[in-house]
């Protein structure tokens, strides 16, 4: 951690901070001077992390409501406030497809760990930014919440749909609070979790890139970024919005050749 930067001395939660958009994040955080929290169950990865950002690693099971606020009381005894949250934990597993395959477990599974686990973060780390009259949240929702997919995972865009809503609401809710809670929708990042679902169906990944108009996947420093910029003074009045960082899926009607 530096002295200097857009986030000295500001304490920062990434949940999923082990590896992908959570680890580029961790990282980017450290360099602009936060304290950072890694909330994983990664012990290992997590020590690892916490030691590489001079941070702090809280084992934490994301969909279990009694780590979730123990780990944020960690985080404000140990650094004395609760500044800033990135709640970007989250799965896509490959049984989770078109609703016509997805069985109700795969359904509940994803619906625990990407929403209901966003909601109990928010719920435990809402109290101290109001405390303190100060905060930004930002929760990783995704470009599927905002447009439909026929190469479906039913459960993930519903789960993102919901975190989309529910960071609006929120947003509008506490903004006279000095609380800002903004929603990241990255497009497909070439990360360990998308390697490893499309490592399982080619054809797919296939169907997804032919969509970016950039013709690639998003590096997870790019997702960082953003992360940095919503976390920092930069974006202090902005609040209940939607980011979309997808490489211009969203606006394309074709794709270029």
């Amino acid at each position: 951690m530096t002295t200097e930067g857009r986030l000295a001395g500001r304490s920062a939660i990434v949940t999923g901070g082990c590896s992908g958009i959570g680890l580029a994040s961790a990282r980017r955080f450290a360099r602009e001077g936060a304290h950072v929290v890694i909330a994983d169950v990664d012990d290992d990865a997590g020590k690892r992390v916490a030691d590489e950002v001079g941070g702090r690693f809280v084992h934490c099971d994301v969909t279990d409501a009694d780590q979730v606020e123990s780990m944020v009381a960690e985080t404000d005894r140990v650094f004395g406030s609760v500044d800033i949250a990135f709640n970007n934990a989250g799965i896509n597993p490959p049984d989770d497809a078109s609703i016509l395959e997805t069985g109700l477990d795969a359904w509940l599974r994803v619906q625990e760990v990407n929403l209901t686990s966003v909601y109990l973060c928010c719920k435990a780390q809402l109290p101290f930014m109001r405390r303190q009259q100060r905060g930004s949240i930002i929760n990783t929702a995704s470009f599927v919440a905002v447009m439909g997919a026929a190469t479906s995972q039913i459960s993930y865009s519903a789960s993102k749909g919901g975190v989309l809503a529910m960071s609006r609401e929120l947003g509008v809710q506490f903004a006279r609070e000095g609380i800002r809670v903004n929603a990241l929708c990255p497009g497909p990042v070439d990360t360990p979790l998308l390697r490893e679902l499309f490592s399982a169906d080619p054809e797919r990944a296939a169907r997804r890139l032919v969509h970016v108009p950039m013709g690639r996947f998003a590096d997870p420093d790019e997702i960082a970024g953003t992360a940095l910029f919503l976390a920092s003074d930069d974006a202090s009045f902005i609040t209940a919005s939607t980011f979309l960082v997808d490489g211009g899926i969203h606006a394309a009607y074709v794709t270029p050749l």
